[in-house]
């Protein structure tokens, strides 16, 4: 393992560590994280028993298959709080308070202090029911899943968790620019927690246009459902992973510009 590599493991592990510390001083967000966990996943476990009370399927998807789609978005929302979003906010924070600054002064890759810098470990509670939920949804399937189908929703996963990263950190550096943009947050946070949490397939045309490649959300969540739950073919995983390496680099050129023309608080 080369020495930079090792050098930001450390440094994710110490915030990590600095984030538990924080729960531990303050166990209410921790409970309170907890109860919403448990009412969220019944008011979606509710709404699909009003749905497949009146159909056996969805646009293809059975219940199985849109628990696995749950379970996938509970996983999801539940990185997206412990790090990404605080950590965005955090930075949004610096660059209007100017103490970003500080942060430049670090011996360390800048964006990846950024997207680690602050961590809710309360909200690793929807990552554990997100995968709670798509082990369940393994046992509704009822049929026995190929190592090939694990490695595909393994990986289209993780590359759903670097579209979402990418596409926040794209949104995030903007600040730079735009000091206020904590809207933008809020807007992504809404557009995911209400269209995530169904198969773009049940959208209208322009709609799945939108959520496939303006807000990425079928690619980060669908995919890896559908991964799942019926298999991909090598033409989606191809597309996937395609849209994980153009939006990470995205977010990395935009940053290193970024940082090109950053000229510090005092300018």
């Amino acid at each position: 393992m080369s020495s930079t590599l090792q050098h930001n493991l450390t440094i994710v592990r110490t915030y990590v560590r600095l984030g538990a510390l924080n729960v531990m001083q303050y166990r209410g967000e921790f409970f309170i994280a907890v109860i919403n966990a448990a009412i969220t996943l019944v008011t979606q476990l509710l709404g699909l028993a009003v749905i497949f009370g009146r159909t056996a399927t969805l646009d293809g998807w059975t219940p199985a298959g849109l628990l696995a789609l749950i379970g996938v978005h509970f996983f999801l929302s539940g990185v997206i709080g412990l790090v990404i979003q605080p950590s965005l906010e955090q930075l949004m924070e610096g660059i209007r308070l100017g103490t970003f600054d500080f942060t430049l002064t670090k011996p360390a890759d800048s964006q990846l202090l950024a997207s680690v810098q602050t961590v809710s470990p309360a909200r690793l509670v929807d990552v554990l029911v997100g995968l709670g939920i798509v082990g369940y949804a393994c046992v509704r399937l009822g049929t026995t899943i190929p190592p090939l189908q694990w490695l595909a929703f393994c990986v289209t996963l993780v590359l759903g968790v670097v579209i979402v990263y990418s596409f926040l950190m794209l949104l995030g550096t903007c600040a730079f620019w735009f000091v206020k943009l904590d809207n933008i947050l809020v807007v992504f946070s809404s557009v995911f927690g209400q269209a995530g949490r169904w198969p773009i397939t049940i959208f209208p045309s322009w709609m799945r246009i939108v959520l496939t490649f303006v807000i990425p959300v079928g690619f980060a969540v669908t995919v890896p459902a559908q991964a799942l739950s019926t298999g991909l073919d090598l033409a989606t995983l191809g597309a996937t992973a395609l849209v994980a390496v153009l939006f990470f680099t995205g977010c990395r050129l935009f940053w290193r510009y970024a940082m090109r023309h950053y000229t510090g608080a005092s300018a």
